[in-house]
């Protein structure tokens, strides 16, 4: 496995892994340790990552409504890794008001990701890097709305 890009399967397989050894008592890595962290808060995915032979190709359509369990816990490891960092700068800060205005981390949380989501599609629409600056005054509109 690529260490900075994983294939889709790749990047799934280390979710299921990771739920396994936290299921079994095993001695997790500290990345692990942040996946099963949130994987922990969204019981509503249990299920999926207790069943990695069914979920391990399945694949989510979100005009169907669908939520894409890996994606979602994906955005999660992603918004902590840049708050830890405070890559792009000013992230920790903005996380902190959400937390504040939300009285909740997980929802703070959520607030980063959607932003995080939106800039990483316009990337892609537009075929350029994500736009630090950008992504930034997004998660500030979050912050004042």
């Amino acid at each position: 496995m690529s260490l900075y890009n994983p294939s889709r399967d790749q990047a799934r397989q280390f979710l299921f892994d990771a739920w396994a050894k936290f299921k079994q008592a095993a001695v997790l890595t500290d990345l692990e340790k942040i996946a099963v962290e949130v994987l922990q808060m969204h019981p509503e995915y249990h299920a999926i990552f207790n069943a990695p032979e069914q979920y391990l190709q399945q694949a989510y359509f979100p005009e169907m409504g669908e939520t894409n369990p890996f994606l979602h816990i994906s955005l999660h490891l992603s918004a902590i890794e840049q708050i830890s960092i405070d890559q792009p700068a000013g992230i920790k800060a903005m996380h902190g008001a959400l937390r504040e205005k939300h009285a909740d981390a997980h929802l703070a949380y959520h607030d980063v990701m959607d932003c995080l989501a939106e800039t990483l599609w316009q990337a892609q629409r537009d075929n350029t890097g994500p736009n630090g600056l950008h992504y930034l005054q997004l998660l500030q509109q979050k912050v004042q709305a």
